[in-house]
C-alpha cells in the first residue's frame, strides 16, 4: 500500500515543475520541432496516399470509360482484381482472324492494317449498289460490316468480296440500332474513321482514299461526301455539291424561311451533316455514339446536333466534302419484303392483311420517327435543363458570351473617361 502511494517529495517536484513556466517552455520548445516534422511526414504521406488514388481513378476512366455493368457500386477494379493487371484487354476491334497461320504471319499478329470502318444496313434489293460500293472501300484498306435488316444472307455469298466482309443478320433493324449496338467505341476504337452509310447511294465520282486526304488537311472531325445536285432526296441546301470547292463549311441561301448567311451559326447552315452518309473520327465517334439513344432507334433529330460532337467549333469542324461526291437515290426499303421478287414494293411498302384491309409500312415508319423526334427533342431540353455543369460550346454562344464581354468592358472604359474629364474640368 505504501509502495503505491507517491511520496511527498515526489508530489512537491511535481506541483513545482508545474508552477514553473521557465522549465515547461523549455520542454516545448524541444517539442516543437519534433511535432513539425510529424506533421510533415503526415502531410507527405496524405498527399501520397490522394495523388496515388487519383491516378488509379484516372486509370480505370481510360481503360474502361463505361462500366461492364451498373447494377453495383464495385468499381471495376473490384470485378477484375482476379486478373494480373499486364492480362486485360479492355478493347476489341472487328478485324477477322484465321483459324490457323504461318509463323510469319503470327508475329504480326497484332498488326492491324485496316484504320477505317464502313458500315452499311444493307438488304437484298439494293445488293448490286451495295457491290458497287465495297468494291470501292476494300481496295483502300477499309474493313466492312454489313447490317442485314431483311434478315437475308445467304445470298451475299455470291460476291467475291463477302467472306472478307463481317455480316450481322437482325430483322427489320435500322441503321442506328445496329450502330448502338455493334459499333461500341472500345470495339471500333482501332480506326481513325467510321463511315456509316446508307444503301442507296451511287459512288460513281467518289474515292475514299481521296476523300480522307481532304478530310484530315482541313481538320474535319464529322463529314459527307457533298450530293450530286440531281440526287432524287436532297433535304438541306448545304450537302448539295459545290462545283468550285473542294470543300465547304456553310451555305448561304436567303429563299424559304431558313435564310443563311455569314452570321448564321447552327444547322442546317453550318456545323451540319445529313444522317444517309455520316463520316465520324475516332473522338466524334466515342461521343456520337453516347448521344445516340438506345430506344430511338431512327435517329430523327440527332443530325441536328451531331455539331456537338466535332470537338470543338462546329462550324469549323464539321464539313461537306464536294469533290468527292455521291448521288443519293432516295430508294426506302427498309420495313418492305427481302424478296425482290414478290410482287409487294418495297418502296410503297403496301401489304394484305386478312385479304381486305391494307397496312401501309412506309407510313407507319414516318409516324414513329416523328414520335421519336419529338421523344429525342424533349430529352435533349431536359439534359440540357437538369445538367447545371453543362456549358454549350457552340460558337453562337461562344460570340455572345464574348459580346457581353465587350460590352461591359466598353461600358467600363467609357465611364473611366467620363471621370478623368470630370475630375479635369476640376
Amino acid at each position: 500500500m505504501e509502495h503505491d502511494l507517491p511520496s511527498i517529495k515526489s508530489w512537491k517536484s511535481l506541483v513545482k515543475r508545474r508552477n514553473n513556466p521557465q522549465e515547461g517552455g523549455k520542454s516545448s520548445w524541444k517539442m516543437k520541432p519534433v511535432m513539425a516534422l510529424m506533421c510533415t511526414v503526415l502531410l507527405i504521406f496524405w498527399y501520397k496516399t490522394t495523388d496515388f488514388q487519383y491516378q488509379q481513378t484516372q486509370i480505370e476512366e481510360t481503360d474502361y470509360p463505361f462500366e461492364m455493368a451498373k447494377e453495383s457500386d464495385e468499381p471495376v477494379s473490384e470485378k477484375l482484381k482476379g486478373l494480373p493487371f499486364g492480362i486485360i484487354q479492355p478493347k476489341s476491334d472487328l478485324e477477322l482472324k484465321p483459324l490457323w497461320s504461318s509463323t510469319s504471319l503470327r508475329s504480326k499478329a497484332g498488326e492491324s492494317t485496316n484504320r477505317n470502318l464502313l458500315a452499311m444496313p444493307v438488304g437484298l434489293k439494293q445488293k448490286n449498289n451495295v457491290d458497287d460500293v465495297v468494291k470501292k472501300f476494300l481496295p483502300a484498306n477499309f474493313t466492312v460490316i454489313l447490317f442485314h435488316y431483311d434478315g437475308n444472307m445467304d445470298q451475299w455469298w455470291d460476291l467475291e468480296w463477302s467472306s472478307k466482309a463481317i455480316h450481322i443478320v437482325a430483322h427489320n433493324q435500322t441503321k442506328w440500332w445496329f450502330a448502338k449496338r455493334f459499333l461500341h467505341p472500345d470495339i471500333v476504337s482501332i480506326y481513325d474513321y467510321v463511315f456509316l452509310w446508307d444503301e442507296d447511294l451511287g459512288v460513281e465520282n467518289f474515292n475514299p482514299q481521296k476523300y480522307l486526304r481532304i478530310v484530315k488537311s482541313a481538320g474535319l472531325e464529322i463529314s459527307q461526301p457533298a450530293l450530286h445536285p440531281n440526287s432524287t432526296e436532297v433535304h438541306h441546301r448545304i450537302t448539295v455539291r459545290s462545283r468550285t470547292n473542294i470543300f465547304h463549311r456553310r451555305v448561304y441561301d436567303s429563299r424559304g424561311n431558313m435564310k443563311c448567311s455569314n452570321t448564321s451559326e447552327g444547322p442546317p447552315c453550318t456545323g451540319f451533316v445529313e444522317g444517309m452518309a455520316p463520316v465520324f473520327s475516332r473522338s466524334a465517334w466515342f461521343c456520337t455514339w453516347n448521344l445516340i439513344q438506345n430506344d430511338l432507334v431512327h435517329g430523327w433529330g440527332m443530325d441536328m446536333k451531331l455539331g456537338y460532337c466535332a470537338q470543338g467549333d462546329r462550324s469549323k469542324k464539321v464539313g461537306i466534302v464536294d469533290s468527292e461526291y455521291i448521288f443519293h437515290q432516295g430508294i426506302q426499303t427498309l420495313g418492305g419484303s427481302g424478296h425482290p421478287d414478290k410482287k409487294n414494293s418495297a418502296r410503297s411498302g403496301i401489304t394484305r392483311r386478312r385479304g381486305s384491309a391494307t397496312f401501309d409500312s412506309r407510313t407507319e415508319i414516318r409516324r414513329q420517327s416523328t414520335w421519336e423526334l419529338r421523344t429525342f427533342k424533349e430529352r435533349w431540353n431536359r439534359a440540357v435543363e437538369e445538367d447545371k455543369n453543362w456549358v454549350d460550346r457552340s460558337s453562337s454562344t461562344r460570340n455572345r458570351i464574348s459580346s457581353n464581354r465587350r460590352f461591359k468592358r466598353s461600358g467600363v472604359i467609357s465611364s473611366l473617361l467620363q471621370r478623368q474629364a470630370a475630375e479635369s474640368r476640376k
